[in-house]
């Protein structure tokens, strides 16, 4: 399955809010669209936090993420989870 790691640095005192908009906003939107969270985790400090998402609806996962991104749904996101982040990377996966 062809996926994505994602690490984010959280702003300082926002990682409850952000697990928050995340778990109730953008994972039910990225489920309509084909998409799966594999594993998610913090760090201890509250300074990051990581997820694993996977893709196994039609087309690529590339295509798939912008359809996402430029849908209704997720513009409708009123607790947009990025609004708690410092930072972010991403990786393209392939899990075994």
């Amino acid at each position: 399955m062809r996926g994505q790691l994602r690490r984010y640095k959280i702003k300082p005192g926002q990682m409850e809010q952000f697990i928050s908009a995340w778990r109730n906003g953008a994972v039910p939107v990225r489920e309509q669209y084909g998409f799966a969270v594999l594993a998610s985790w913090r760090l201890d400090d509250d300074a990051e936090f990581g997820w694993l998402v996977g893709y196994q609806g039609d087309g690529e996962f590339e295509s798939a993420e912008k359809a996402y991104y430029s849908s209704p749904e997720r513009a409708a996101i009123t607790d947009d989870p990025a609004q708690y982040l410092d930072g972010a990377e991403t990786w393209m996966v392939n899990t075994l």
